[in-house]
């Protein structure tokens, strides 16, 4: 301490410890942290006050000059003034800068920090509450070594940012507990697509290489999942601080095991989550003195010389630091009107600007009156302007650019005549400037401007139209994020029906937003703004909201659809369709290649919504009892609730340590009930009944048994006994009188509650003796079922079909597919009119029950051939492996059917000249018939089932494949025939060349080239490791393509043996195959410089470059062959769904 404070301590002792109380002076001195609670407890230990005080004074004494101005400071506060005007002359000069410090007293490396993390900057004017801070930094200190939560909790107002902001300003505290960085996010409340916004641009800014993804995340899971890999990887030991969070389910994005700090005005928001907690209480509002020092601070006068009114205006602020700050802003610029403003306040009757509001506006109201006022009036109206902007929305500078029509420098010119009025804030993160205004304000300006918002958004649309004309942002530019998320809510807010429509039904803008964030908020805004767009008529509405919700998970796949033959693929009468077709019409001219199908007008899509709320295979989905809610779990250990109407995620649960197998609702909705593999014994179902008067839960399991168990009592009532194999599925029947089971033995057993007895055994395997699945894939486990609300009909999944029941005649009455890949699950709707179906393939599908009509089912097998015609074609196809069909491709018309066969048809052919047909059966034998004759010639050769037959192009040999590795060529009309063997394994298929020679691919990964005449092999290829699928010669014979198992296609120089292109470089680990599965065929061009393939999906290729010019996206997956014509411009092909496809080039 220096001497001359010393001295006037040491003169004035006698008077100090005559008057002074030391608690309070303590206090002060405490939350200066210059006097230590070891040093209170010291001078509390003393007998009487004079004792007390003489202690402070020689604990000070030993002091530095910090702990005399703190002291001389308590003294002002606590009311000595007499006392403080003896100590002021010995008032020590303090240096502002300290060694490495800044004149702020923040070192260099604490501001990069924190410049680095976009935290806040100091206010203008700032007044410390070191209390606040100090508990805050302490909680902090928590979380040095271990994951943990810490809340800064408190009213609106109060300071929870600033404060949180200035304990992080801590040279130590960065230093030891976060040397990873400080990260800042301004969140505030938000909605799904809201949060998926911050959570992308946070990802954005915190992988500037792209080393993880060179693409946003397209929902809030794989968000989630990204940021953990980049705490864990590139951030370790970092603070996440979370700014103004409003509802708990957000934090659940940010629940990766590291240290967060959040501010919230809700204590329990972190009840949802898991992991340490610590809380710091922040009071509702500044103390007196606290509002007088900043009111001192702006107008630049000592607390003791600012007028009478000061105090009254304090008053008036409620303590609301926001608020203190207005009016000290206001007084700044004119110090004397202190009685105006004081008037302004008082004179007025406050009152809420909204009821439901949780502020308290009785002071704002006034304050921003006055502020808005004393602005220039050249910029009144501009402040007006950002009345249309959203909450805890930060504004690109390029926006208010375009809304102004001004140069950049103009507008921040503008903009900073705001911030430095307290009216608005700037983040200046990184190169750009944004700008957003506080809650407070911006409920202030709406309801000011409530008569005028409609032409303020329509001047924001109009102002857009003019910049961008007819084009669309990109996402190079600064403002095109702003755009792409608020535009339609600008338009729908100006009631601008005609300019909504076009963006809403404009194919480009869904390109360019969904590739950018995905379709769930534009599939949100067709729901929020369907009264405007339906005014006219709510067709085209439906059209481009059914198209997103059925392609949704189409549109989440890298790299991107191509959207314009998606549209194409919609209905005829659909505007996608005709949108599509007129872009495609325009992309012609330039070298684009698109695809019609053209007998599609016999589909019709029964799915309503199609969902990929998991990132794995989707065990399990019921609906809540009323309806309006989906929960499902699956091989992601996640349960996940949704609303049934749109798809938006409403809860996601961290379930269990393993795949969660089952959920089920309470007949309350209040529970939701969980099983999983992660316990000993597997519990693969439960169900509660239906009613309360008796809880009831039936569980099954693989040990073959169904359980029922009272819950009121808690005991097993009763164990059902009869299923051959593990029971994956029970369900209550809607009245509760019967348990309905599914096994994997193949069997639906129906069973009386009341009695634990079997009713009834329908045999579900036998109907699916279906020769076009997969010979390694006979088995069928029946996985799921649902009764209908009447319990009439009980719907049965098993592998990708779901099959409906009659109850009474325990008759099949309908039978439909729609998913790709195995169905685990579905559950009807308590009313009925609605069922869900999830699967492997990722999905959960809404169908409408009433589209679920009786079906003929009618399923044409993969296994077909087509004759193209001059101005047509002709389609051979086999009828539920009993009958041949013979399809017109142009009309979809059936020509002829045969009569059943008694052995299952595997395979058919057509003659060129469409005289002769020919198939192959399961008993090895092939038949030929003339059409529309029964089969007059017939040969029982293979020892397996023949798998693929075709005539010579005189139609006089009938050459087939089988599955015992040998290929026959018979002349049917000699009955003289020879066998070509050489392969190891089963023959995949063949290929007649030129000059009576055949090419054959097997299961053994070889390629030979026979000739058929002699049956010697003249070429023998060695291609894959893995089984050959497909293979091709190029027209011209210079190239030769080759398909295999390990789902790539292979392109070679025919001479030279060589490999020129790999068509699929994606192995299975890296990702989706190009092909979305096995490439199982493939065809060239005649000019040998296109290739078309098929597996998963049809793809077109440019045989020069390898680069993929198209793809076709089925209904269903698995596609078997594909059928071109000469002019390789119509194709043909099916899925395993039984649809066919006839695609037409468009030209």
């Amino acid at each position: 301490m220096d001497v001359k404070s010393r001295n006037h301590l040491l003169l004035n002792h006698e008077a100090l410890v005559r008057d002074i109380k030391t608690s309070y002076i303590m206090d002060h001195m405490i939350a200066d942290e210059v006097l230590t609670l070891q040093e209170e407890e010291k001078v509390k230990a003393q007998t009487t006050q004079k004792e007390r005080a003489a202690m402070l004074i020689k604990i000070i004494l030993a002091k530095d000059n910090y702990s005399y101005i703190s002291f001389y400071n308590a003294l002002l506060h606590e009311g000595y003034k007499d006392l403080a005007a003896l100590l002021q002359d010995g008032i020590p000069i303090i240096s502002s800068c300290n060694g490495n410090k800044s004149m702020d007293g923040v070192t260099s490396y604490v501001r990069t920090v924190l410049c680095e993390g976009g935290v806040p900057q100091r206010p203008v004017v700032f007044v410390t509450r070191p209390k606040l801070v100090k508990a805050i930094q302490q909680k902090l200190y928590n979380l040095r070594s271990e994951p943990g939560w810490v809340t800064v909790y408190g009213m609106a107002g109060c300071g929870k940012s600033v404060l949180t902001a200035e304990a992080l300003r801590d040279h130590h505290l960065l230093e030891d507990c976060f040397p990873g960085g400080i990260h800042w996010i301004s969140i505030g409340k938000q909605d799904k697509a809201g949060l998926l916004m911050k959570l992308q641009n946070l990802c954005s800014r915190l992988d500037q290489d792209f080393s993880l993804s060179q693409r946003p995340p397209l929902n809030i899971e794989e968000a989630k999942d990204r940021l953990r890999l980049l705490m864990l990887r590139k951030y370790p030991r970092c603070l996440m601080v979370l700014d103004d969070i409003w509802d708990s389910w957000v934090l659940k994005a940010f629940d990766n095991q590291c240290q967060v700090l959040i501010t919230s005005r809700d204590r329990s928001v972190t009840d949802s989550v898991t992991g340490n907690k610590y809380e710091v209480p922040v009071e509702s509002g500044l103390a007196h003195d606290k509002g007088l020092e900043i009111l001192s601070l702006f107008v630049n006068m000592k607390i003791t010389d600012l007028p009478e009114e000061a105090d009254s205006i304090v008053g008036e602020c409620k303590g609301s630091p926001l608020v203190v700050s207005l009016i000290g802003a206001l007084l700044r610029d004119f110090p004397n009107r202190w009685g105006y403003y004081l008037r302004q306040l008082q004179n007025k009757q406050f009152k809420r600007i909204r009821k439901s509001s949780s502020y308290d506006y009785e002071a704002l109201d006034e304050a921003m009156s006055m502020s808005v006022e004393m602005l220039n009036e050249n910029f009144k109206d501009y402040y007006k302007d950002l009345s249309v902007l959203q909450k805890d929305v930060k504004v690109p500078t390029k926006v208010l650019c375009i809304l102004w029509d001004m140069e950049t420098e103009e507008v921040e010119d503008i903009l900073q005549e705001f911030v430095n009025k307290s009216l608005l804030f700037c983040d200046r993160n990184g190169k750009s400037f944004h700008y957003y205004l506080h809650d407070l304000q911006l409920d202030f300006l709406t309801e000011k401007n409530r008569n005028q918002l409609q032409e303020l958004h329509k001047k924001i649309v109009n102002q857009y139209k003019k910049h961008y004309k007819l084009h669309i942002p990109t996402p190079a530019q600064e403002d095109c994020m702003y755009w792409y998320n608020f535009l339609a809510y600008h338009m729908a807010s100006a009631n601008m029906q005609n300019e909504l429509c076009a963006l809403m039904f404009s194919l480009d803008w869904i390109k360019a937003k969904t590739e950018l964030v995905g379709p769930a908020h534009l599939i949100h805004e067709y729901v929020e703004y369907s009264h405007i767009l339906d005014q006219k008529d709510s067709r085209v509405r439906e059209n481009f909201q059914e198209f997103l919700s059925l392609n949704g998970h189409l549109l989440g796949r890298q790299p991107f659809p191509d959207i314009i033959q998606l549209g194409l693929c919609q209905p005829e009468i659909s505007e996608v369709y005709q949108q599509a077709k007129l872009q495609a019409q325009q992309e012609l001219v330039k070298g684009a290649f698109y695809l019609e199908w053209v007998n599609k007008k016999s589909m019709k899509n029964l799915s309503r919504l199609v969902v990929r709320p998991h990132t794995d295979a989707v065990y399990h989905a019921c609906f809540s009892k009323d309806g309006q809610r989906i929960a499902s779990c699956g091989a992601d250990k996640t349960l996940q609730v949704f609303k049934a109407k749109s798809g938006e995620k409403l809860l996601e649960i961290k379930a269990h340590d393993d795949e969660v197998l089952c959920c089920a609702f309470s007949a309350d909705d209040r529970f939701v009930a969980t099983c999983s593999v992660d316990k000993k014994v597997k519990v693969n179902c439960c169900q509660f009944n239906n009613t309360n008067d008796q809880l009831l839960l039936a569980t099954c399991s693989n040990d073959t048994y169904i359980k029922l168990w009272d819950l009121n009592k808690k005991y097993c009532r009763n164990t059902m006994f009869g299923h051959l194999n593990s029971v994956s599925h029970c369900r209550f029947s809607p009245d509760d009188k019967y348990v309905a089971s599914c096994s994997s033995d193949g069997t639906l057993k129906l069973w009386e509650v009341c009695s634990a007895n079997e009713l009834k055994t329908i045999d579900i395997k036998d109907f699916f003796r279906n020769a076009d699945e997969y010979q390694d894939d006979v088995e069928v486990l029946v996985k799921c079922c649902s009764w209908s609300a009447n319990c009439a009909t009980i719907m049965v999944a098993a592998k990708n079909r779901l099959l409906l029941w009659n109850t009474e005649s325990f008759l099949k009455v309908a039978d439909c597919r729609g998913h790709l890949s195995w169905v685990h699950c579905v559950t009807f709707s308590p009313d009925g009119s609605l069922f869900l179906t999830s699967s492997d393939d990722q999905t959960i599908r809404i169908w409408e029950s009433s589209k679920v009509c009786k079906s003929s089912a009618l399923v044409l097998k993969r296994e077909l051939d087509v004759v193209f015609q001059d101005d047509g074609l002709m389609i051979l196809a086999i009828l539920n492996q009993q009958h041949l069909q013979l399809i017109d491709g142009n009309t979809g018309h059936t020509d002829y059917l045969t009569e059943a066969q008694e052995s299952l048809i595997c395979c058919c052919c057509l003659s060129e000249d469409l005289q002769y047909a020919a198939f192959g059966e399961e008993n090895g034998t092939v038949k030929v018939l003339k059409l529309s004759n029964r089969v007059f010639k017939s040969r029982t050769g293979h020892e397996k089932s023949v798998q693929h037959c075709q005539f010579t192009s005189d139609g006089r040999t009938l050459i087939s494949s089988s599955d015992d590795s040998t290929i026959q060529v018979w002349n049917w009309q000699s009955e003289e025939y020879i066998f070509l063997k050489g392969h190891k394994e089963a023959v995949k298929n063949f290929r007649l060349l030129e000059n009576s020679r055949l090419l054959s691919w097997s299961f053994d990964g070889t390629v030979k080239v026979w000739n058929i005449c002699t049956g010697i092999i003249e070429e023998d290829f060695v291609c894959h490791e893995d089984a050959v699928l497909s293979c091709a010669v190029s027209p011209d014979a210079t190239k030769f393509s080759s398909t295999s198992a390990d789902k790539t296609a292979k392109i070679w120089d025919v001479s030279r043996g060589e490999l020129l292109h790999l068509c699929s470089p994606i192995t299975v680990d890296e990702g989706e195959s190009t092909h979305g599965g096995w490439v199982t065929d493939l065809c060239f061009s005649p000019e040998s410089n296109m290739l078309v393939s098929c597996g998963g999906y049809l793809k077109w290729w440019n045989v020069t470059t390898g680069e993929s010019l198209q793809t076709f996206y089925t209904n269903g997956t698995n596609l078997k062959s594909i059928y071109v014509s000469p002019s390789f411009k119509v194709y043909v092909t099916i899925d395993n769904l039984g649809i066919l496809y006839v695609l037409r080039m468009l030209e």
